[in-house]
């Protein structure tokens, strides 16, 4: 084969075994992100790349490493990448969807869970000290169960998230720019309405949608506003989907009535309004975090970069 690939960031040693020993490996054992002029330096002369969503590869980055032909990303999402800037150039992108789909969905709803339930709080009330009797009134939370969950962004994850909703015996409503086809709405009983419609009937609001210019902010001050002041907005997809100014208002000012985040909008940084309410849940973007997707995402990126290099079809090239 004789190509050559840098590794920005750690990989598990599942992954890194199968890269065959005739390609050169530059290996970043480190799990921070590089500044931008070591990864140039490191990428001059390289073939390929494998990098997580902390590297941004923008155009700067491949107009200074010409010879890389693909960057394989260990994410479903890419706004990393300046996909257009790589298409230019004729280098491959690729992500790792569905290998994560059924954990990401797992985490959208212990979010939602324990939102509703005030896990959490109840939690932090035990650790305290506090709970010395049983209280009649500790920590009332949301019901789950017979219940109108809302999606909005009904792809794989979107659809996941739906069918674990069957066992909560939960109505579905969902807002997608494709309908979903009549069997699969059958399937999972769900109901494709307007996005003011979802935001108003639901219960739980759960977030799928990918980021785009035109969903940049789709939960703004007005669109808050619309929701049931007893909901719950649960995000899993992408931070800038929320505008967290906005949402900090919410949860104060009692628009809605709590939220599950795992996503923030300025990631590493979340809002300081977000911090001290008790109302929101967070997580640092964790939802694909268990060690069987996150070998698996990381499996398909080295495949997909070998592939690349053989002169094959990625598995799972980005459009």
């Amino acid at each position: 084969m004789g190509k050559s690939l840098f590794i920005s960031n750690v990989l598990p040693q599942e992954a890194l075994r199968l890269i065959p020993r005739d390609v050169s490996v530059d290996y970043n054992d480190n799990a921070t992100a590089l500044p931008k002029a070591e990864l140039i330096a490191r990428l001059q002369g390289k073939d390929g790349l494998i990098c997580h969503i902390i590297s941004a590869i923008d155009d700067e980055v491949l107009a200074a490493a010409p010879t890389v032909k693909v960057v394989a990303n260990v994410a479903v999402g890419y706004n990393n990448i300046d996909v257009a800037a790589a298409h230019r150039r004729g280098v491959v992108v690729t992500n790792t969807p569905d290998v994560l789909t059924e954990t990401t969905a797992d985490f959208a709803w212990a979010l939602l869970m324990a939102t509703a339930r005030r896990v959490v709080e109840a939690d932090h009330f035990a650790r305290s000290g506090q709970w010395d009797r049983w209280q009649w009134g500790l920590l009332w939370g949301a019901d789950v169960h017979g219940k109108t969950l809302g999606i909005i962004g009904f792809g794989r994850i979107g659809r996941a998230v739906a069918r674990r909703a069957l066992g909560f015996d939960m109505r579905v409503l969902y807002q997608d720019a494709v309908p979903a086809d009549a069997a699969v709405e059958r399937e999972l009983r769900a109901s494709r309405v307007e996005l003011e419609a979802v935001l108003r009937e639901a219960d739980f609001v759960s977030l799928h949608t990918p980021f785009l210019p035109e969903t940049r902010h789709l939960m703004n001050a007005r669109t808050l506003r619309l929701m049931k002041r007893s909901a719950i907005l649960v995000n899993a997809s992408r931070g800038p989907v929320v505008e967290e100014a906005a949402l900090v208002r919410a949860l104060q000012e009692g628009w809605i009535a709590g939220a599950g985040l795992d996503v923030f909008e300025e990631e590493p940084k979340i809002h300081p309004g977000l911090v001290p309410l008790t109302n929101v849940v967070l997580a640092p973007h964790i939802a694909s975090a268990s060690s069987d997707t996150r070998v698996a995402m990381a499996t398909l990126a080295v495949r997909n970069c070998l592939a690349v290099f053989d002169g094959k079809p990625p598995l799972t090239p980005v459009p």
